[in-house]
């Protein structure tokens, strides 16, 4: 996984917070107090992972964008650029249509 400035940033951020939780969860269970441990041991280990993996500021901020846009402008913000065809995939398609015009 490759991080730009920002993506780093914003794991020191996440970090900054999650480690002094992950050190007291590992301090409650050496104290017994398993439930306790464990669970602040999953927060710690959801702020970093979370933000890293599911929440990407690029596709917030293009959903956010096109929201606020008029509907003859959503088409210049490419939310998501359809994958290019393969030519295997265009010659299956004209053979058929061949195919179903030959039939008819």
């Amino acid at each position: 996984m490759r991080l730009g400035l920002t993506d780093m940033v914003g794991l020191a951020a996440s970090l900054i917070f999650a480690l002094p939780l992950a050190n007291y969860a590992v301090i409650r269970l050496f104290a017994g107090e398993v439930a306790l441990g464990v669970g602040l041991l999953v927060v710690a280990t959801a702020m970093v992972v979370l933000p890293q993996y599911f929440l990407d500021p690029g596709r917030i901020l293009r959903g956010l964008l096109a929201g606020l846009l008029p509907r003859q402008l959503r088409g210049l913000l490419a939310l998501d650029t359809p994958e290019p065809r393969s030519t295997e995939e265009e010659t299956t398609e004209a053979a058929s249509e061949e195919s179903t015009a030959v039939e008819k």
